[in-house]
């Protein structure tokens, strides 16, 4: 064999260095990005964990050009009527908020995963899926919802980098700026999901050489804002583990009515997706007291209350707002406020809710 020349030497060495150099980087991002969940407080200052302070998306907006971080705002629903009036009190504060200093938001999409279009099409922006083949939801129609995610990735064009999961029963109280931080999403850290509690259910989804279960974020699929890229690869995860779950009849008990939440969680850190967890992406009345600096109002408990203003929960109430109240069509307009006493948050949501159905046209005849 002939002699190797000194410069194919050096430039070997240097292709090789340059590799190396290339693929450690890229280990420790991902391993920066993908080791824990960032806590951030009402306030805004978050911790990862080790003391050092963390970019807070809300104080640093600024940095960011006008629309590079624009995110589009999605939420599934059904044709049935109860879905169809929380959907227009949505979209009507939408509206509203997305025009506000401080706010991030894009475009908005109802993903109708009834197979049909229905009355709202022209009212509120909608792409219609499929839903699931009957029966295989099990009368747990929530399975539906990442199926739909899956087929609007799919078919509809997106602009916005970024999209906000949300729901129906979702109110915009305050302007809402892209919570992500690049490829971090960002998501509300739900009390009730607990995945070190269920660990033995958990582990058959997620197995122990994968981490440990604390890599299961304490969250749902709603409200999450994350990079469309990012939600492309978990959503098919999403609807196979859920689908899993609901199959198995251990994991279906363990979890409930909150199972397509787990699913959600289990997806992501199947796929090393860790998310900011931000407290003050959401309130939940008559639970959380104030509004304040909070984005979105979640109406999902029942609000009952004696004319002392004292809470009631789990007994019907002198004075009530439930959503369930209302299943076969929209609450009237003008509903009676809250008595004396009753939190801020209450009082907020129903006049909020008044405000919507006062300005939305044909609100009783849909």
């Amino acid at each position: 064999m002939g002699r190797v020349s000194p410069l194919l030497l050096i430039l070997l060495a240097l292709g090789f260095f340059f590799a190396t150099y290339n693929l450690v980087t890229l280990i420790i991002h991902n391993r920066a990005t993908t080791s824990s969940s960032i806590s951030i407080s009402t306030s805004g200052s978050s911790n990862n964990g080790g003391g050092s302070e963390w970019f807070d998306p809300v104080k640093e907006s600024n940095l960011v050009k006008s629309g590079d971080r624009k995110f589009h705002v999605a939420l599934t629903a059904t044709d049935a009527p109860y879905s169809k009036w929380q959907c227009r009190i949505m979209y009507y504060w939408y509206k509203k908020m997305k025009e506000r200093d401080g706010s991030e938001m894009g475009g908005f999409t109802r993903v109708l995963h009834s197979g049909k279009p229905d009355n709202l099409m022209e009212e509120i922006p909608t792409f219609v899926v499929d839903p699931l083949p009957e029966g295989l939801d099990r009368g747990y129609i929530v399975l539906n919802r990442p199926w739909a995610f899956v087929q609007w990735l799919e078919k509809a064009t997106i602009e916005e980098e970024y999209i906000l999961m949300a729901e129906p029963d979702h109110v915009f109280a305050n302007p809402l700026p892209n919570l992500a931080r690049g490829d971090l999403p960002a998501a509300f850290p739900f009390f009730y999901i607990k995945p070190a509690e269920h660990e033995e259910v958990i582990r058959k989804y997620y197995p122990e050489d994968l981490g440990p279960v604390t890599n299961v974020d304490p969250i749902g699929n709603s409200p999450v804002i994350i990079k469309k890229s990012i939600l492309e690869k978990i959503a098919p995860t999403w609807m196979n583990i859920s689908l899993r779950m609901k199959d198995d009849p251990e994991t279906d008990k363990a979890f409930g009515w909150v199972l397509e939440m787990y699913g959600y969680a289990v997806a992501s850190a199947l796929h090393g997706v860790r998310h900011i967890l931000r407290k003050d992406f959401m309130l939940q009345p008559p639970w959380d007291l104030e509004v304040g600096k909070k984005f979105i109002i979640h109406y999902t408990y029942g609000c009952d209350y004696n004319m002392k203003g004292e809470l009631t929960y789990g007994k019907i109430g002198e004075w009530r707002f439930d959503k369930r109240s209302y299943l076969r069509g929209p609450p009237p307009k003008n509903l009676s406020l809250p008595p004396p006493g009753v939190p801020e948050s209450v009082v907020r949501l129903v006049k909020m809710v008044n405000e919507a159905t006062a300005n939305i046209p044909g609100w009783e005849t849909q």
